[in-house]
């Protein structure tokens, strides 16, 4: 049995994974803001862990990371305010990956999307620019750090029932859709997989079961 924790634990691809997590008997904490969404949390086998990612330190996560197995980064800001969105995606996630390594994790997953990077060729007058970039130095700095980590980079999400099937490269779906119940999936299955480190995965809903198509470069 291993122990996970999730940050961002109420997203609707959080409580997948918590929930795949669980019904294999892994332990899983889930990091919450809101102290009433815990009984969602518990609803799917996970323990709620109330605390403000945007505000805490890198000692405040690193105590709440204290003997896990591994990160999972599932949070986001949800858009609509740039100071929020780079706090969040950006901030607090690098602040977690630091966490982590002071707390002795060695995997971290975090949960990005397709196109993103340096060169995400968004207009800086899009409203999406401030997430771009966020992502962009986010994942940046994970890849620099000496985690065992894994970038992966959904198409456009959709809460289309998951198929447990995915597709990379040539394989992806042309308008990218991708259920939030493949991301989990496809977490878990990375958490699982010693070799999907150091990888960054782009992926969509596709025709390849998960466990193959994350075998492939």
């Amino acid at each position: 049995m291993s122990h996970y924790t999730i940050l961002g634990g109420h997203g609707k691809v959080a409580l997948r994974t918590a929930e795949l997590l669980a019904q294999h008997d892994d332990q899983v904490t889930s990091v919450i803001r809101n102290a009433d969404h815990a009984a969602d949390i518990e609803a799917v086998g996970a323990a709620p862990l109330v605390l403000d990612i945007e505000t805490a330190d890198v000692d405040a996560l690193a105590a709440a990371f204290e003997g896990t197995d591994g990160v999972i980064f599932s949070a986001g800001a949800g858009g609509g305010n740039p100071d929020r969105t780079y706090a969040v995606d950006r901030d607090a996630a690098i602040r977690s990956m630091d966490a982590a390594k002071k707390a002795g994790v060695e995997r971290y997953i975090i949960v990005s999307y397709d196109g993103a990077g340096p060169d995400h060729g968004v207009d800086p007058d899009n409203s999406f620019y401030p997430y771009a970039e966020a992502k962009a130095a986010a994942d940046e700095h994970l890849r620099a750090s000496e985690l065992e980590w894994t970038i992966l980079q959904p198409g456009a999400l959709t809460l289309d029932e998951p198929t447990g099937s995915i597709g990379v490269g040539d394989e992806k779906r042309e308008d990218r859709k991708t259920s939030r119940g493949n991301v989990a999936s496809t977490i878990v299955a990375c958490l699982r997989r010693s070799d999907t480190a150091h990888r960054t995965i782009a992926f969509s809903d596709g025709p390849t079961p998960i466990g193959e198509a994350i075998t492939r470069e």
